[in-house]
């Protein structure tokens, strides 16, 4: 098998800003975020919600010597006066109404377990799934029986976070008719970070590819039927999971706006190109550049 031999190139230095350079907002363990007496860490907001009970999303900090210093390695988040740390790799965290991609990896007794990038394995209740048929009704012992026909060790799922338990375990539902089992197409897995939250994380992207952007940083990418027998699908469709990888590599939020952008500024390379550290990096750059020029 032929090998492709490439010779070193030298980076632009001046394409490093796009990436965030000097930014003010990205943090390493020790740095010192604030000086400021008015703000309320972490650690203060976790005494308050041990007297008052009251929810909390702070995370990432500690206070030394008066100064609000990072704890982890992410960005910076301010809400009012509370201060966090969101790690740029983190298992995922998830909350009420996150759409996830999962796989199934055990099949228990009115239960499913699924593997959903967090800490401990979601569960997908028999009573929480779509009957075939879409049938309402109670679920009887002989749906327990023939579970393994409905999903079974393997298949992948989207579902829609449903509660939380107290030991940070999800549970999921796929009542809507949009979540279910996953048929043809390709998983990509980033960080959950780099996934924007969105009103909707299903999208139908040009050339005959729709993505699901899943909150816990599983991206399935996937044929849309009715387009499905253009001749050049193939080629946008490994264009398209290039992109993802290229833009996971350079930590560049995705979106369906990102995603697309990337997208059109890689057209003019081949497809086995993109991925090559000189190219993506072009890529990305145009990409931010589009992104930067929408904002402004």
């Amino acid at each position: 098998m032929a090998a492709e031999m490439r010779l070193p190139t030298i980076q632009k230095q001046g394409s490093m800003s796009i990436y965030g350079k000097g930014r003010k907002d990205l943090v390493v363990p020790g740095d010192i975020i604030t000086s400021d007496t008015g703000f309320m860490s972490a650690m203060i907001i976790s005494c308050l919600v041990r007297l008052f009970s009251f929810p909390h999303k702070g995370h990432g900090t500690y206070v030394d010597e008066d100064k609000l210093t990072a704890s982890v390695a992410g960005e910076v988040e301010r809400v009012d006066k509370l201060i966090c740390v969101k790690p740029l790799k983190t298992r995922f965290n998830g909350e009420v109404g996150d759409v996830v991609v999962g796989r199934i990896t055990e099949v228990q007794q009115k239960r499913w377990k699924v593997e959903t990038n967090s800490r401990l394995d979601s569960v997908l209740l028999l009573s929480a799934v779509n009957l075939p048929g879409g049938e309402l009704r109670r679920r009887s012992a002989e749906d327990e029986l023939t579970m393994r026909e409905y999903l079974h060790e393997g298949d992948l799922i989207s579902a829609e976070v449903q509660s939380v338990f107290s030991d940070g375990a999800l549970s999921l539902h796929t009542r809507s008719l949009k979540y279910g089992k996953l048929g043809q197409g390709v998983l990509v897995q980033v960080s959950p970070s780099l996934i924007k939250r969105q009103k909707t994380h299903f999208h139908n992207l040009p050339c005959g590819a729709s993505i699901i952007l899943a909150n816990n940083g599983f991206v399935w990418l996937y044929p849309t039927p009715e387009q499905q027998e253009e001749e050049h699908f193939i080629v946008s469709f490994l264009q398209y999971i290039n992109c993802l990888m290229a833009l996971a590599a350079h930590k560049v939020l995705l979106y369906d706006t990102s995603v697309l952008y990337c997208f059109e500024s890689s057209l003019q390379h081949q497809v086995k190109d993109i991925l090559k550290p000189e190219v993506m990096e072009e890529i990305v750059m145009l990409t931010q550049q589009k992104l930067l020029e929408q904002k402004g």
